[in-house]
């Protein structure tokens, strides 16, 4: 919930991204590398429409108070790096770029997001037919196949649900970080993504300090956690890390 401030609804959330499908798919449907590659009008649609209207959203104090910490982030909306954190890691990827559409494990090159010209181009978002047009070629897909091809076609910088976690998402380095953390600090997770339970594997292999901040913290079952049901607005308030 760290980007609620700024507009950006939570993931699973009642308003949140986990539960606003398409007309004809669920979430959990559209947000995959399948659909990207097999109904690519569809995922393109459903990802401008649903993700790239927050990309002009502005960073809040907790954005900022995470400036200065070794952040491990699942959004995707790039705030972190707009409030000046240099070395964050957004495992999940980022809103503000796209790659070319590559084999995962390979390493190539994140480059700027067409969503401001797309918008310009086609500022009556209502219009799904001329947007879909507009999006393949944006995204170099043909229009007469529909489909992606490798390493010419891009692709949005994101992980979606039928991937794994590669080092052009800085696993590598997370783990790194998550080897050498004597204390973990988790804000506003529901503990259902891959990463927040690695990362609970290492607090708890490492013996670490573990900090759990959320308005309806999950009891993960563990002594020695700290809970604290609340904001982290809240928290950065009236408690000093």
């Amino acid at each position: 919930g760290v980007s609620a401030p700024s507009g950006i609804p939570t993931f699973r959330g009642k308003d949140g991204f986990w539960t606003v499908g398409s007309n004809n798919y669920t979430p959990q449907e559209m947000a995959t590398r399948y659909m990207y590659k097999n109904h690519t009008e569809d995922f393109l649609l459903w990802y401008f429409l649903r993700f790239a209207k927050y990309r002009n959203a502005s960073p809040n104090n907790v954005h900022y108070w995470l400036s200065n910490k070794k952040l491990i982030t699942q959004n995707i909306d790039g705030l972190d790096g707009k409030a000046g954190n240099k070395n964050y890691i957004p495992i999940h990827g980022r809103l503000d770029k796209i790659t070319l559409f590559h084999d995962q494990g390979k390493i190539v090159e994140l480059i700027e997001a067409p969503w401001r010209e797309i918008a310009e181009e086609c500022p009556d978002i209502n219009d799904t037919k001329k947007l879909k047009l507009i999006l393949l070629d944006y995204f170099k897909i043909s229009k007469l196949s529909k489909k992606p091809e490798k390493y010419k076609s891009f692709k949005p910088f994101v992980l979606l649900f039928d991937e794994y976690y590669t080092n052009i998402y800085k696993m590598k380095e997370a783990e790194e970080l998550m080897i050498a953390a004597s204390e973990f600090v988790f804000i506003g997770t529901s503990f259902n993504v891959n990463i927040t339970d690695i990362a609970l594997k290492y607090a708890l292999q490492n013996n670490a300090k573990i900090t759990i901040i959320d308005k309806n913290p999950v009891n993960l079952g563990f002594g020695n956690i700290i809970y604290k049901k609340m904001t982290a607005e809240n928290y950065i308030e009236n408690y000093k890390y």
